[in-house]
């Protein structure tokens, strides 16, 4: 089985978890043994670090590397950075217009508010990803979230196979109710254009179906899983003198950074000896450092600006308790990774991943109240934070990124046979 996948982030290009995500499934599907071909957007290093790419308009075959026997990469020349642009409902568009035109498709969507250089890194992405498909050989197309859309139904019209789209995170989630109309426009033609829909969790099926027209019968649940690279023991060092409770991932508006502080002060009338660290980067970074001078707990919040590698590890190590208070979060890959460092977390009701997980604290991402109430009990009591790192540790566990690679080749299987029938007829 063969699939042209299409994608805008991969290690070590990473500016959130689909990057994350990305890499643990087609590790996975490597394994099983499918055939990949990889097309990325054009940056600097080496994806996955010893896996070797290469260039648009060279087709040789990329060496195969100690991590993929199966994949090869093409990195083309389109620089897609959507967290620069896209996110909260407080951006300001006002661009030129911009028209897509795809050959033998026609026009995909014609945006008159949006910033011209994401759409035009996206028009060029679709135009070589085609290019490329002219070349290989493969059985269906699997596109990552609404950048590589126009790309996949273009591929997948040029080459009379099934297209698959891969939800990770919508417009509602980034945006609230104040969506981007063209980014709603061409999510909405990739879920129609796909023959399945695979959804990172149910929360997120629910939006598709429900904002978006999709049936629900093409929508697909496939949870996302982590690498596994605890080992259940506590690493905190142990002349650590104040506790630590973490925060990590963008700095933007659906993430609740704004929840956290608000919690944290209401910590901090209780418990003075933690602090409070936030690592990431975002639109609402200024702001948010500018609310802890203003909320006068600034000396106990440190920003630490992105974080990536052996960083990330280094700051679950540090952490008593990691804390996902995102208004809406599709899955969050961040918190299985610190229940597998052995951290304690407390997560999001507004979250895909506290559909399935157990041993961790969830809260409503408004309830500030609560929030701060759950925070000083782990903080104050051992057992507590002893017994949420074992069983969350062993809970990690339990996902697999070859499960959810198996489910993906299964959705494969069954589209690739739909569309087989249809030639039929």
């Amino acid at each position: 089985m063969k699939t042209f996948m299409l994608g805008w982030e991969f290690p070590p290009f990473i500016s959130g978890g689909l990057g994350t995500a990305c890499y643990g499934l087609t590790k996975a599907m490597d394994k099983l043994g499918i055939k990949v071909t990889f097309v990325l957007p054009k940056g600097t290093g080496n994806p996955a670090g010893s896996v070797k790419t290469i260039g648009a308009n060279d087709v040789r075959t990329a060496t195969p590397s100690e991590q993929f026997t199966n994949t090869k990469f093409r990195v083309i020349s389109s620089n897609l950075k959507p967290y620069a642009s896209v996110g909260s409902h407080e951006h300001n568009y006002s661009y030129g217009k911009i028209l897509l035109e795809i050959p033998d498709i026609g026009p995909m969507f014609s945006p008159d508010n949006y910033t011209g250089d994401i759409l035009a890194a996206v028009s060029q992405y679709a135009e070589k990803a085609m290019m490329i498909a002219g070349v290989e050989d493969f059985d269906v197309v699997h596109a990552h979230d609404w950048m590589t859309y126009p790309a996949g139904k273009a591929v997948s019209c040029q080459n009379h196979k099934p297209l698959v789209v891969h939800v990770h995170s919508t417009e509602f989630d980034r945006s609230g109710e104040h969506v981007n109309q063209t980014v709603y426009d061409i999510e909405r033609m990739g879920m129609h254009a796909a023959s399945k829909v695979i959804a990172v969790s149910n929360l997120t099926k629910e939006t598709i179906v429900k904002h978006y027209g999709v049936p629900s019968a093409k929508v697909e649940v496939v949870y996302n899983a982590v690498e596994h690279n605890g080992d259940g023991i506590c690493h905190i060092p142990a002349e650590k003198k104040d506790k630590i409770v973490l925060f990590l991932g963008r700095i933007t508006m659906q993430k609740g950074p704004e929840y956290f502080l608000a919690a944290a002060k209401k910590v901090l009338q209780v418990v003075d000896n933690v602090k409070f660290i936030m690592a990431g980067s975002g639109d609402m970074m200024h702001q948010i450092i500018e609310l802890a001078a203003s909320m006068g707990i600034g000396n106990k919040v440190l920003f630490t600006g992105f974080l990536s590698g052996e960083d990330v590890n280094r700051a679950y190590k540090m952490a008593d308790l990691y804390v996902m208070p995102s208004v809406s979060e599709p899955f969050g890959i961040s918190s299985l990774e610190a229940m597998d460092r052995n951290v304690p977390v407390l997560m999001s009701k507004q979250s895909g991943i506290a559909e399935v997980v157990t041993h961790a604290l969830k809260v409503d991402f408004w309830d500030i109240d609560e929030m701060a109430n759950k925070m000083i009990a782990v903080l104050k009591r051992p057992q507590l934070k002893t017994n949420l790192s074992k069983n969350g540790f062993h809970e990690s566990c339990k996902f697999k990124w070859e499960d959810s690679a198996m489910k993906v080749k299964n959705i494969y299987e069954e589209v690739i046979e739909q569309a087989k029938s249809k030639e039929k007829k």
